[in-house]
């Protein structure tokens, strides 16, 4: 955690003495970090004479070792980094390096974040959560069917017990409240499918967000939006790790046809209309569900057909 951030993180005005005195500097180092700051992190800092320095908007900073002892507890470890390319990256990377899963990275700014279909992902500094879990599958790709949905239950129920009841699932890897996407799953698999192999899940959920950018091509949320106030990130990367565990040990023993049912439960679009698109190629139909293996089932011209693939888009239709 950055030391200077980190006195400033809840936006109330600091004086330049006052925050040399607690980090042992001068004021005029103060004000080179805070300007040094401002260009690394994006962050807004206000200036007022007389009253000091502050965020112009409150941000919730991770504490690592706070998160170390919370993952370390279920038996995983936790890898944090100030700025880094994409956390899915990173945990790749600590893979090749030597480094054994179970483990965590998650990280205050993702520069090139990413989500399905090679679409960015809007990382701002301090703001939303950026995590990924590297995992080991015993049975290879046998495991890996619906093994994204399984993530979705987690990451919705993290979000539900945060005080999101109407938060809900989209088919694949997206959780939404009301038509607006929340947090969304990125899934990569790497070793011998045939038989153990390691999965890096990536999940990012808006939490702090409150202003978007050109980059967001579809309507978004956040946890602070929908509360009504600033959200301890460190609170909701603890409940995402509590639910992982629990979900993915359902799954690894017992596939993803022992939570279909509940997946079903909590989607938005259940018997809804939409249109599934890949390449070019669109199909109408009545959403149905999934099956055991996470496909979804969609009804067209009374008859059901089954879907699955990372490059297939599924649209409401109003």
């Amino acid at each position: 955690m950055n030391p200077l951030l980190s006195l400033l993180q809840d936006g109330k005005f600091r004086s330049g003495k006052s925050l040399g005195e607690s980090l042992g500097v001068t004021r005029a180092s103060i004000w080179k970090q805070l300007s040094k700051l401002e260009v690394e992190t994006g962050l807004r800092l206000e200036r007022v004479r007389g009253r000091g320095y502050r965020l112009s908007d409150p941000i919730s900073l991770l504490a690592p070792p706070l998160l170390s002892e919370h993952f370390g507890g279920i038996g995983w470890g936790c890898y944090f980094f100030e700025r880094l390319a994409s956390t899915n990256d990173k945990a790749r990377d600590l893979l090749q390096a030597g480094s054994r899963p179970p483990f965590v990275v998650t990280g205050e700014q993702q520069v090139s974040g990413r989500g399905r279909r090679g679409r960015s992902w809007l990382s701002p500094y301090g703001e939303n959560l950026y995590f990924s879990l590297a995992w080991s599958l015993d049975e290879g790709a046998r495991q890996l069917p619906g093994l994204s949905l399984s993530v979705g239950l987690a990451v919705l129920e993290a979000l539900r017990e945060l005080g999101m009841p109407n938060a809900g699932l989209k088919w694949p890897n997206d959780v939404l409240v009301g038509e607006r996407k929340i947090a969304g799953i990125l899934t990569e698999a790497f070793g011998d499918l045939a038989d153990r192999c390691t999965v890096i899940i990536g999940i990012g959920i808006n939490v702090n967000m409150m202003h978007g950018s050109d980059e967001l091509t579809q309507p978004w949320t956040s946890a602070r939006l929908e509360l009504g106030h600033l959200v301890d990130r460190n609170q909701v990367a603890i409940s995402l790790a509590r639910k992982l565990s629990s979900y993915l040990a359902v799954h690894c023993h017992c596939g993803f046809a022992a939570l279909r049912h509940e997946w079903e439960d909590k989607s938005l679009w259940q018997g809804k209309d939409a249109a599934i698109s890949s390449s070019g190629r669109h199909v109408v139909g009545r959403v149905l569900g999934v099956d055991d293996a996470g496909a979804l089932r969609l009804l067209v011209d009374g008859a059901e057909r089954r879907y699955s693939g990372g490059e297939l888009s599924l649209r409401l239709i109003q």
